[in-house]
């Protein structure tokens, strides 16, 4: 019972920075999960390319960024890019703007190699006779990719695509180690003070899985509205 006071007691005193990190945890994720799909489908279509420097630049694209860390994917991006001359922009009327951009663009480019794949495998499932059915009536391979296949296969994919944003949400975690106020970082900040680490990661636990759960509840709604053709 003391411990639940605790948790309690913290999120009342400090509900100011656990709210500041559910946004911008939000904020990252949100970004991330939007580029990286927009990446991911042009990479999945590279992937299935009939052009080889294309289709082979994507396969080791993707199963480089599938087979390494993503803390070493964002210590390059933020520490390694710097030291080649490359460095994001500071604006002034956004804080921290330069550990934000890192954050985002490097998991980004990691939910870009994951999107691919989801994408890809959701096309392949469409059937072949779809796009030769698109042909016949006079469309281009791109506009029945984009008018014919791909509306099909977002049906096909939604539910991965949706546990793709709750793994991100989880990951985004990860960006605390370059300095960006995140959920997990304004936690440590809350443990510096008060010393109740077990109360303050359970609060923060627990803030996690409200995030996540409401998250796949958004894309089942969604999922069943297109099941039933209204979405």
């Amino acid at each position: 019972m003391q411990f639940f006071n605790d948790m309690v007691t913290l999120f009342t005193r400090y509900n100011s920075f656990f709210l500041e990190g559910i946004r911008n945890t939000l904020i990252i994720a949100a970004f991330s999960v939007l580029i990286g799909t927009v990446l991911g489908t042009l990479m999945a279509m590279m992937r299935m390319s009939k052009i080889a420097p294309l289709r082979l630049f994507a396969l080791g694209y993707i199963e480089f960024i599938r087979g390494t860390p993503l803390m070493v994917q964002l210590m390059f991006i933020f520490y390694g890019l710097p030291m080649i001359g490359v460095r994001f922009p500071d604006i002034s009327f956004i804080p921290d703007f330069n550990r934000f951009a890192a954050g985002i663009v490097a998991m980004s480019i990691n939910s870009c190699a994951y999107v691919a794949e989801i994408i890809r495998s959701g096309i392949q499932a469409v059937d072949t006779g779809q796009m030769e059915a698109a042909r016949s009536i006079g469309y281009s391979q791109a506009q029945a990719m984009t008018y014919v296949v791909l509306p099909q296969a977002i049906r096909n994919i939604l539910p991965a695509l949706g546990n793709e944003f709750v793994v991100v949400i989880k990951e985004s975690s990860i960006v605390s180690v370059i300095g960006i106020a995140d959920l997990m970082f304004r936690t440590k900040d809350v443990i510096a003070v008060t010393y109740r680490t077990m109360a303050s990661l359970a609060i923060v636990a627990i803030i996690y899985f409200c995030m996540t759960f409401l998250g796949s509840r958004l894309i089942a709604w969604m999922e069943r509205r297109m099941a039933h053709g209204k979405g």
